[in-house]
């Protein structure tokens, strides 16, 4: 009886251990997927920040995520790789469908992770022009989607070269998503002077080809594109700022006065990151879809000149369920996957970064593969019976297009990752770090990024591979808090492996780099 009742216990104290709760299993997805959105002043229609707001919305955080509808992550992850990436697994999926079915048991309190610190105003620092819309837009509260349009002068009397763009939006509860352009024109004021309201409505895009379509986006819980040193955008003289907003659904009127932070590049820029569009000018036939019919359309984009990928936005209105870039060689022996979106949603569209510059060889051809569904089976489909559809900047007409950002390809370009250089340029560090050398191979000079949590005396040397002293830049001098960038020539130093070190409160942090001459 002793030996039964020791094995029952036994069971037990298993079943506990191997038991899936909240503060163990599910707070932990929580927190890394969730709650970036899902807290006070955020755009989640609920907070998920603890087990009794988690727990109370079981049900619902079950269902949306076995469905894939969240977290919002339209791409395959595992066709290609993309900054920002945002979904579960399928353990994790398993888990919290587990945790449900077994009645949502909380855990031993202890065992709760920290939910993260969430940084408050810009997320990479000062910024040197800040533009705002003139007034408040108020959003109806008819439970309905905007799209509106906002004409922001810069008030620049030159041209600027910027490394960065932030969104600021106002009011995150009803700010779902953003897209800027750059125009010198009048044709956005005249479209604004037009409509009633504070900016213009378009749905599709701004209602007419402006200098640049595409110059930065956000959606909730993306980080701003931070260039890397050399590289950057031109503002131009006289310029305004397209900010089409998606405002989403209230049941209650709201204002927002969204803010753009604008950064200015440190360094002088060498090569402008340049915009490109596939669109049906692309296609081999004429982009219509007649009503009942699933139709697929085929672009291809001949790649002149070795390119450096930064990014790629697919763009589409109700209609389409599909998307896939891809670039290939001219042998078709060698496929680059750049995005594909097996289930297109309007509502969760974006930019999509990649990790690293991606190179693209001249001679290649990008192609960009879209399908329409214009049957009454598309849930989408704003007309039942449909109609005939084409293109069209309104709700009901549709789209065709693939905006693609690079710049002119220069040797070292794989080796500049960008998830990397957008994180650690952020000025807010709670520890001292040393940040990767650009560029890398490096021929003439070499900029080398930190970050102090305090104010500190640096020294920074050159070792060669062997560990021989060769240079010493400075030695004790003294940097304030936050982010720096010191750029130093190399042109004397021969070709091969060198460490860059610098020594910060006494703790040295060191970086490979190689110099090709």
């Amino acid at each position: 009886m002793k030996i039964f009742s020791s094995f029952c216990l036994l069971l037990c104290a298993l079943s506990l251990s191997a038991q899936v709760t909240f503060t163990q299993h599910i707070a932990p997805i929580m927190f890394e997927h969730c709650t970036s959105c899902h807290r006070q002043g955020e755009i989640g229609p609920m907070p998920l920040t603890n087990y009794q707001e988690v727990s109370a919305n079981g049900g619902m955080v079950q269902y949306v995520t076995e469905i894939g509808y969240m977290p919002p992550w339209s791409p395959d992850h595992t066709y290609s790789t993309l900054r920002d990436e945002n979904w579960l697994t399928q353990e994790e999926i398993n888990l919290i469908s587990e945790w449900l079915n077994n009645g949502m048991p909380e855990g031993d309190p202890g065992l709760m992770p920290s939910m993260p610190e969430y940084i408050e105003g810009s997320q990479i620092g000062e910024p040197d022009l800040v533009l705002t819309m003139s007034q408040p837009y108020q959003h109806i509260g008819n439970n309905s989607d905007q799209y509106q349009v906002f004409v922001l002068p810069t008030g620049l009397t030159e041209d600027v070269d910027i490394e960065a763009i932030e969104v600021r939006p106002d009011n995150k509860e009803i700010c779902h998503h953003a897209i800027l352009g750059m125009d010198t024109s009048n044709q956005a004021d005249l479209l604004d002077a037009q409509d009633s309201e504070y900016g213009y409505t378009q749905f599709g895009g701004f209602g007419f080809d402006p200098v640049d379509p595409f110059i930065a986006a956000w959606v909730p819980g993306s980080n701003p594109m931070l260039y890397p040193p050399t590289i950057g955008k031109k503002l131009l003289a006289n310029s305004k700022i397209l900010l089409q907003m998606h405002y989403g659904p209230s049941s209650i009127n709201q204002e927002d006065q969204t803010s753009i932070n604008i950064f200015f590049s440190e360094d002088p820029v060498q090569r402008y990151v340049q915009t490109t569009t596939i669109s049906p000018l692309n296609l081999d036939q004429p982009f219509f879809i007649l009503p009942n019919q699933v139709k697929t359309f085929h672009g291809v984009l001949d790649v002149p000149f070795n390119a450096s990928l930064i990014g790629i936005g697919p763009h589409a209105h109700l209609l389409c369920k599909s998307y896939e870039v891809y670039a290939e060689s001219p042998d078709g022996n060698t496929v680059i996957p750049l995005v594909k979106i097996p289930e297109w949603d309007f509502n969760w569209q974006g930019f999509y970064a990649f990790p690293n510059m991606t190179l693209i060889p001249a001679g290649y051809q990008i192609h960009c593969i879209a399908t329409y569904d214009n049957t009454s089976n598309n849930p989408s489909n704003p007309f039942n019976p449909p109609v005939f559809s084409s293109w069209g900047e309104g709700t009901q007409d549709e789209m065709y297009l693939c905006y693609l950002q690079f710049v002119p390809y220069l040797p070292g370009d794989e080796n500049i990752n960008l998830s990397a250089a957008n994180e650690q340029n952020r000025l807010v560090y709670p520890v001292d770090q040393m940040f990767p050398c650009y560029p890398n191979p490096a021929k003439e000079n070499l900029t080398v990024g930190f970050s102090l949590k305090e104010a500190a005396h640096l020294t920074l040397s050159i070792y060669d591979s062997q560990g021989k002293l060769v240079s010493t830049e400075f030695n004790g001098r003294h940097f304030g808090p936050g982010l720096h960038k010191h750029t130093l020539s190399i042109q004397d130093l021969q070709e091969g492996v060198y460490f860059c070190n610098m020594t910060m409160n006494g703790v040295s942090h060191s970086r490979k780099i190689v110099v090709a001459n």
